[in-house]
């Protein structure tokens, strides 16, 4: 639908996250990097939630330790030691990764602190061992232009990031802390932006800068981008995991498309003159009803002898199958409150029934069971006594907020664009000082000797690379705003690659492979450099270039030569093309004597065919053109 933004009063914030290429981690000598291999160590711990100094629990806190479970983490010796553990205290602020976001804070404009404060924020879903993430602002107040707009940065931070799931049995989680501990760089805007459009653009500006300092990391899983969206009437909802930068814009329509249904339904059910109070958790026990039940959900769920409880929704009837969204429902954001809170596989509700193998009668004796009127939705549960009774007060309370309003919460994006529930909005009492770690100045001569030696603006790389280079203005602003520009000038420098070549596969190539589901965040940097000095040096055609890298996406510990020698691209020498022009030329005799020269198109298709990736194009046409004036 086509929706006025001015109008409704979106606002956006932005949160970037990128870890930084540095040596160690941030607290500690380890190596930050990821390893593969069965953990040689591993340890078992519950997390709990604790006062403030305020006397205040930080209710995002609260409810992570209400799902009851126990962390088992993994580690080994190269990336993780006995900080990470929490069995010894942070080591020093590791100083290149101030420098490093003090760099991108200097090219926004920010103005660094004069002392760094590290603070603890309170995260308690087992991806800290501590149960805190640590966290220090580096600069305030900057300011980025995104097309003559002035979009405010409210803050350059360093933090670092948290280990990393690797699954869960039943309540137990298993996190792996090799990723525990690398430097982050947070960025964060004010609520400047006020289209999904701008949102895209802003989060791609930010992250030219971090890619112009040329020490952060590159591929899935190094960036993170976190939304704060709201609108007139609505609720600030915090959006968390957006990964993939195409996705931005289609989060924030997604949500604000989310937010003005919800206002809709709101009122609609003030119209029903339905009041919180209406909405009870009377629970009614309707295992009966499925004694002999086709439904396979239920079914399992009755012979682990677990029960199925049912509550009446007043007035709710046709409401819960109600779209915010494509194939998203009001139930459905009933369903998401139910996972979280009662730890269940999902809800049944009468709105979608009969269906999922529950029949009509089934519905009828439900309904009858709750006292529920034709107007009243019913929801019922299959689990233990436990689940059950969470998931539907769960349900209840999420009922009630549909009455009022858009609940403010923190959310988390699918791939698809769409969102889930995933906790209370954090409250102030979350964040809190580092006694383990002295304070951090920032000297005068330190932040003149970042000054001095900040990367090359952007417009000012744009110009350079079409000078230096010979690219045309699409090409150097292709390859200025890439992730790749840093390997692009190392590779034409230093190869005989023609720049052109190496720019077009950096860019549009290497699109167009990631559209057809490539994995390009596989190949390492050290693997695409030694395949296009492959290219330059004639050891392959540029043709095979595409084939080569695709084959090391799925081959991760192998080189360039491995790809040539597995797919069979050895170059052809001379002699060899001339064999397969000679025999092309003789097996088409026809079609040359009657059009001579003119079948140079037919020729051209057939002999590529065989020597595409083994020999260059124009080689090909050289010879035959010689073959065809013979």
């Amino acid at each position: 639908m086509e929706i006025d933004y001015a109008k409704i009063g979106l606002k956006v914030g932005l949160e970037i996250h990128q870890q930084l290429r540095t040596s160690r981690k941030l607290f500690c000598d380890c190596s930050p990097e990821l390893f593969k291999e069965e953990p040689k160590i591993t340890f078992l711990r519950r997390l709990r939630p604790t006062q403030s100094e305020l006397g205040q629990i930080d209710p995002a806190a609260f409810f992570e330790f209400q799902k009851g479970v126990e962390i088992l983490y993994e580690a080994d010796h190269r990336s993780s030691c006995l900080v990470e553990m929490d069995e010894e205290p942070p080591h020093a602020l590791s100083m290149d990764a101030v420098e490093i976001v003090l760099t991108a804070a200097l090219m926004m404009k920010g103005t660094p602190v004069d002392e760094v404060h590290v603070m603890r924020k309170t995260v308690i879903d087992g991806s800290n061992t501590t149960g805190f993430q640590r966290t220090c602002v580096i600069a305030l107040n900057g300011v980025i232009n995104v097309d003559a707009k002035a979009i405010p940065i409210l803050h350059a931070s360093l933090e670092e990031d948290a280990a990393r799931k690797m699954g869960d049995e039943g309540k137990t989680i298993r996190y792996r802390i090799d990723r525990l501990g690398i430097p982050l760089i947070e960025i964060a805007t004010g609520p400047a932006i006020t289209s999904p459009q701008e949102a895209k653009e802003v989060a791609q500006a930010i992250g030219r800068i971090l890619r112009d300092t040329g020490r952060v990391m590159r591929g899935l899983g190094t960036i993170r981008q976190d939304l704060n969206v709201s609108i007139t009437d609505g609720a600030l909802v915090e959006i968390k995991g957006v990964q993939e930068l195409e996705l931005i814009s289609q989060v924030v329509e997604y949500e604000v498309q989310r937010q003005l249904n919800l206002l809709s339904i709101s009122k609609e059910l003030k119209k029903r003159g339905i009041k919180a109070e209406q909405l009870r958790e009377e629970f009614v026990d309707v295992t009966n009803v499925f004694e002999r039940t086709k439904c396979k959900v239920i079914s399992k769920a009755l012979a682990k002898n677990h029960q199925v409880l049912a509550v009446k929704l007043k007035n709710f009837g046709g409401f819960l199958k109600r779209e915010l969204l494509p194939s998203f429902r009001l139930g459905t954001e009933l369903a998401d409150r139910a996972r979280f809170w009662g730890r269940v596989g999902g809800i049944f509700h009468t709105d979608e029934l009969p269906a999922y193998g529950v029949t009509i009668e089934e519905v009828e004796d439900v309904k009858r069971a709750a006292g529920a009127s034709e107007n009243d939705a019913v929801v019922f549960v299959a689990d233990s006594s436990e689940n059950v009774i969470d998931a539907l007060r769960a349900v209840v309370e999420r009922a009630k907020e549909a009455l009022t309003s858009v609940p403010p919460e923190t959310r988390a994006a699918n791939a698809d664009g769409t969102t889930r529930y995933m906790r209370p909005r954090p409250g102030a009492a979350r964040m809190y000082p580092e006694t383990d770690i002295p304070t951090t100045p920032l000297t005068k001569a330190f932040i003149t000797k970042v000054e001095q030696n900040l990367p090359e603006p952007a417009e000012s790389k744009r110009e350079r690379l079409k000078r230096e280079y010979r690219l045309n203005d699409k090409l150097a602003r292709q390859i200025a705003d890439s992730e790749y520009c840093r390997l692009f000038e190392e590779v034409a420098k230093t190869y005989n690659v023609p720049p052109t070549t190496a720019a077009v596969f950096l860019t549009e190539t290497l699109k167009a492979l990631k559209r057809e589901g490539v994995e390009t965040e596989a190949v390492a940097d050290d693997q695409t450099r030694e395949m296009l000095r492959l290219v330059g040096s004639g050891e392959i055609a540029k043709e095979a270039a595409s084939d080569v890298f695709v084959w090391l996406s799925k081959n991760a510990d192998k080189n360039a030569q491995d790809a040539i020698n597995s797919l069979g691209l050895k170059m052809l020498s001379e002699e060899e093309v001339v064999k397969i022009v000679e025999r092309a030329i003789a097996e088409n005799k026809k079609s040359v004597d009657k059009l001579g020269k003119d079948s140079f198109g037919t020729l051209m298709g057939v002999i590529m065919k065989e020597t595409r990736g083994k020999t260059d194009a124009a080689v090909v046409g050289k010879i035959l053109r010689e073959k065809l004036g013979s």
